[in-house]
């Protein structure tokens, strides 16, 4: 070989070397920054609305509309940053995508809907589960998407990933099984009554993220906008939205004390927690695949379970409980086993 063709070679060679090593910190930050949104946003939730303070407590309505309003605020701001910070662009592109195309946009009110129903049953389940049962319970987000994946987009599932779903279905109900407790009658039925509204909440938000979800996917891949623009309209949709969930059950409170009452540091954190989650889930989507997503969510599950028995103190850890987190983690990296579907012979 020439010399100059060999240093040709050899610096296509390092360019090819640095952008992998690019690529690959981008995915472990991504992965990284997911594992601290999700942990973070579970345990400061489950803390905020099991605090007792002097005040009253901030309303879980209203602190989904200033979600909705910090994720619509971060998405201009990316896309401003996408088009080199030019307002002229900027204004362009939000009239060309949003205000221009009524019928795609209008296809977005449906998920943002059901975003929204979730987002509020988030703080339902929070308020009356502690964070490892709902963190481990919330995976069957898993089965539900994947029967929506194949029921609405056709999409084919392997063996293993049909196996993990059996498997996370026994490990969520043994997660679930009554504990035996010393504990007075009129607690024991407080318990039961409140862990069954924190199940109830929790088992409707699977199934509307797991709809909303796939039906989100199907509309990104029927066209090319960014994903920014779509977070804007889903944005958009979900404030007006959350403002008439607000009105409709705490009209009344905030018409005496406001929307911000009750309002902590703390409960800043969580709305900001809880609007950077749509983003970080789009850089995750991106950057990484179904194994170390799988590995966030164990290690997630992991964590939400130490802090929540060592700090906030509210979760009495048993062997059963220990051996469906266990379950539920093997069934997570399992689904995440057989990331592509089988090919379809017909195509070959």
């Amino acid at each position: 070989m020439e010399p100059h063709k060999l240093s040709v070679f050899q610096t296509d060679q390092s360019d090819l070397s640095c952008q992998n090593m690019a690529s690959s910190k981008l995915k472990y930050l991504s992965l990284g920054v997911l594992v601290f949104q999700t942990t973070s946003l579970v345990l400061t939730m489950r803390y905020s609305r099991t605090l007792q303070g002097d005040g009253p407590r901030y309303l879980a309505s209203s602190a989904v509309v200033v979600a909705e309003l910090m994720k619509i605020v971060t998405c201009v701001l990316l896309v401003f940053k996408e088009h080199n910070y030019s307002v002229r662009a900027l204004n362009s592109i939000l009239r060309q995508e949003i205000a221009h195309k009524p019928v795609d946009t209008l296809k977005l009110a449906i998920p943002s809907g059901i975003y929204t129903l979730q987002n509020n049953l988030l703080y339902v389940a929070l308020s009356n589960l502690d964070a490892a049962t709902y963190q481990v319970t919330y995976q069957l987000k898993i089965l539900t998407t994947a029967l929506f994946s194949v029921s609405m987009l056709g999409r084919r599932l392997g063996v293993y990933q049909w196996l993990s779903l059996l498997i996370l279905m026994a490990g969520v109900a043994l997660v679930q099984w009554p504990a035996e407790s010393p504990t007075a009658p009129e607690k024991e039925q407080l318990s039961a009554g409140s862990q069954f509204v924190g199940v109830s909440a929790v088992l409707v938000a699977c199934c509307s993220s797991g709809f909303a979800g796939v039906y989100f996917e199907k509309i990104l891949k029927e066209t090319k906008q960014s994903v920014w623009v779509r977070n804007i309209q889903l944005g958009v949709f979900g404030l007006v939205f959350s403002l008439m969930g607000m009105f409709a059950y705490d009209g009344n409170r905030v018409q005496e004390s406001g929307m911000f009452q009750g309002y902590t540091t703390v409960t800043w954190v969580v709305v900001a927690l809880q609007a950077l989650g749509g983003l970080v889930i789009a850089a995750v989507i991106k950057y990484a695949d179904n194994i170390l997503k799988g590995f966030a969510t164990s290690l997630s599950i992991i964590l939400s379970t130490l802090i929540s028995y060592f700090w906030l103190q509210d979760f009495d850890p048993t062997s059963v409980f220990f051996l469906g987190a266990m379950l539920v983690i093997a069934a997570t990296f399992l689904y995440g086993y057989e990331g592509q579907p089988p090919a379809n012979p017909s195509r070959a």
